[in-house]
């Protein structure tokens, strides 16, 4: 159904302008009962989109700052792959101490979703120890000595514990005010190794220097292998290792 499906929220609903960053799905800003508000119409499948919505209304009552899905008017979060949600104001980090506060909120992300299950038709990096696609991802694309780097990165975080993962923490999707930071753009989140969000500028996450390698290579090589083969994947694998 594409934009005709916005009428489910109500006549009160308009586009205003699209919005840069969306890869993956068609991004606009919106006015929504006279709230400005964001509106993502996207490819993913309604189990997907459950998992997606139900973990931002959790980190919601838990008290992060994430966009929070706006119901249709009969109280769906989601429709025919349309999802609104509230508009977050505020400025990407800059300095040290606003990574410090970024890393902050991860680990509170992290903690609060300890045990949460697996994205549906997602894997992990552990489970691209043995698996080749998931979602995204298809190693089968990748050239053989590139998928052993990336491989090899990942093992290096076998048996830690899991917990839903951000998964694009580049500064576009992080809004700071002077009293919270807000995380945007759930749509690459899934369980993951906590680690691989925590390979933050100045080491913002105080990781010892091995935890911090085994973070670092293990990020180059999963934003390597969820964007082959554009020129910013080549850049990435570029990081990682060779084995």
């Amino acid at each position: 159904m594409g934009w005709e499906a916005l009428g489910q929220w109500g006549e009160d609903v308009a586009r205003i302008e699209p919005l840069a960053g969306g890869v993956a799905n068609d991004v606009w800003s919106m006015r929504v009962q006279g709230q400005l508000a964001v509106g993502r119409l996207g490819t993913r499948s309604d189990a997907d989109l459950v998992w997606e919505t139900e973990l931002l209304q959790r980190l919601d009552r838990e008290g992060l700052t994430v966009p929070v899905p706006i119901p249709t008017t009969d109280g769906r979060l989601f429709a025919d792959g349309l999802v609104l949600m509230t508009y977050v104001e505020g400025r990407p980090p800059e300095t040290e101490a606003d990574w410090r506060r970024v890393a902050d909120t991860l680990r509170r992300l992290h903690q609060l979703t300890r045990g949460w299950p697996q994205r549906p038709g997602w894997r992990s990096s552990i489970d691209l120890l043995h698996a080749e696609t998931g979602t995204r991802i298809d190693l089968r694309k990748m050239p053989p000595e590139g998928v052993a780097r990336c491989r090899a990165a990942w093992a290096r975080l076998a048996g830690n514990q899991t917990s839903v993962v951000h998964g694009d923490l580049n500064p576009r999707n992080i809004r700071m005010t002077a009293g919270r930071v807000a995380l945007i753009d759930w749509d690459e989140s899934h369980v993951d190794v906590p680690d691989l969000d925590l390979a933050l500028p100045h080491n913002a996450a105080g990781l010892d220097s091995v935890t911090h390698d085994i973070a670092a290579q293990a990020s180059a090589a999963w934003q390597a292998a969820v964007c082959w083969d554009d020129e910013y994947s080549i850049k990435r694998l570029a990081e990682v290792r060779a084995v």
